[in-house]
C-alpha cells in the first residue's frame, strides 16, 4: 500500500516523501513538480502520452498542469520518491523570473539526468525529514539548495520572459472558459456534472471540452480534480473535520470515494497524510 512517510507544507508550496506501490491516476499540478528517488526500485511515470523512467540517475520534470501518472509496474518492489510540489512565488525570492516556474514549458524536458549533487541532496533532504520532522528551518534550506541545483541544470531559466511585453503578448482566455474556471475554483465540491456546467456558461459539452483543453493544458475533469485535491490536502493536513465532512464538502457523498480519490492523487491515505503532516510543529519561512 502506498503511503506518505514524511509531509512537508508551507509557502514553498508541499514536499512529500512517498513509499509507492500503487499507481496514481492521471491528473495534474498548479506547481513546478520534480521527483526523485530516494531508494528501492527503478520505477517510470506516464507524462502526456510518453513514459519517462525515474532512477538513480533521472529525474521527472513536469511542468504546471501537464498531466501525468504514476505508472507502477506490480511486479516491482516499492519506490521511495521525493516530491516536490514547489510555488513559483517562492522560487521567485532566489532569481526574479523564478517567479515563471509555473510557465508550460519551463522544463524542456520531462527527464533528465541527474548530477551527484543533485543525488546527494535529494537524500540529505529525505533523511532530514524523516528524522527531523519539526526542523522546519533546516528543511527549508535544504529544500532551497536542491531547487536551486535542479533548475540550473535543468530549466532554461535564464530565456524565461518577465516583461510586461512579454506577459501582455500571451493569448487571452475565453470569457465562457474563464467562468467556469473561477466556479471551479470558488466552489469544486458543487460542480456535480461538467455537462450541466457547459451549459451554463453557453458553450455545447464537445466546444466546452475542447475549448477548454485547448485554453487551459487538460481537460475539464483533471482541472476540478485539482481543485479538489488542493483543498482535500489543506483540510486534511491542517483541519479537525472528519475525512467524511471534508469529501461530502467536495462533492463525495460516500467517504470511502473520497479516500480512494485521495489516495489515488496524493499517493498516500489521508489518515497517514494527516498524521504526517502534524509531525512538523512550525511552518516553513520564506528565504530572507
Amino acid at each position: 500500500m502506498s503511503n506518505a512517510l514524511r509531509i512537508a507544507r508551507g509557502r514553498f508550496g508541499r514536499v512529500a516523501l512517498l513509499d509507492m506501490d500503487r499507481p496514481l491516476v492521471r491528473h495534474a499540478h498548479p506547481h513546478c513538480h520534480v521527483l526523485l528517488k530516494v531508494e528501492g526500485a527503478d520505477t517510470q511515470f506516464s507524462v502526456r502520452d510518453r513514459l519517462v523512467p525515474l532512477t538513480d540517475e533521472s529525474a521527472v520534470l513536469i511542468n504546471a498542469w501537464e498531466p501525468h501518472a504514476y505508472a507502477h509496474d506490480q511486479a516491482r518492489p516499492k519506490t521511495v520518491i521525493l516530491a516536490l510540489y514547489i510555488e513559483p512565488q517562492w522560487l521567485g525570492h532566489f532569481r526574479p523570473n523564478w517567479a515563471a516556474s509555473h510557465a508550460p514549458d519551463f522544463f524542456a524536458s520531462n527527464v533528465g539526468s541527474i548530477t551527484p549533487d543533485i543525488r546527494s541532496r535529494t537524500r540529505t533532504l529525505a533523511e532530514a525529514m524523516v528524522k527531523e520532522p519539526n526542523s522546519a528551518e533546516v528543511h527549508e534550506v535544504l529544500l532551497g539548495e536542491l531547487m536551486v541545483a535542479v533548475i540550473e541544470r535543468f530549466a532554461d531559466w535564464r530565456a524565461v520572459p518577465n516583461s510586461i511585453r512579454d506577459l501582455a503578448s500571451r493569448p487571452l482566455l475565453d470569457f465562457r472558459i474563464r467562468k467556469a474556471v473561477e466556479r471551479m475554483k470558488a466552489a469544486p465540491g458543487e460542480i456535480a456534472d461538467l455537462d450541466l456546467l457547459a451549459t451554463d456558461i453557453g458553450l455545447s459539452r464537445a466546444h466546452f471540452f475542447r475549448l477548454f483543453e485547448t485554453s487551459m493544458g487538460v481537460t475539464p475533469r483533471v482541472f476540478l480534480n485539482v481543485q479538489r485535491l488542493e483543498r482535500a490536502v489543506s483540510a486534511v493536513a491542517d483541519g479537525t473535520e472528519s475525512f467524511a465532512a471534508i469529501g461530502d464538502q467536495l462533492g463525495f457523498s460516500v467517504p470511502a470515494h473520497f479516500s480512494r480519490f485521495f489516495h489515488d492523487h496524493a499517493g498516500s491515505s489521508p489518515s497517514i497524510f494527516r498524521t504526517v503532516s502534524r509531525l512538523s510543529a512550525d511552518d516553513f519561512e520564506t528565504p530572507r
